[in-house]
């Protein structure tokens, strides 16, 4: 299983995404799957007031899930794409199907997707 999501989360090293740009930011992060300090550019994010980044990425909860045995082994990377891309072309003519050829050569079997 991998997760994808459309909430912006990324490394913190990792170039943050730009929510500035009026036509939306169609590049992607990929997320290892060992990954434990994780961030998000979104302007939704706002940890003092209680935002919780595993509801948008809940890479924890899938860990966990795992080790229960009520789900089977993750991936060993996870994507992030950002929300509200207003020209999805780009998105669609190359970098979803980017991301898409990576999941096959990593044979997963399922995709979570969780929006933000």
């Amino acid at each position: 299983m991998a997760l994808v999501t459309t909430g912006g989360v990324h490394l913190p090293g990792q170039p943050r995404f730009d929510i500035d740009d009026p036509l939306g930011d169609c590049s992607y992060r990929e997320i290892p799957g060992d990954a434990h300090d994780l961030t998000w550019t979104h302007s939704y994010y706002a940890p003092d007031r209680g935002a919780d980044l595993d509801s948008v990425f809940p890479l924890w909860t899938l860990r966990r899930l795992v080790a229960e045995g009520a789900v089977g082994e993750l991936n060993g990377r996870h994507f992030s794409f950002m929300g509200a891309i207003h020209d999805s072309g780009p998105l669609v003519e190359e970098t979803a199907p980017e991301v898409a050829r990576r999941l096959v050569e990593d044979r997963v079997d399922t995709v979570l997707l969780t929006p933000s």
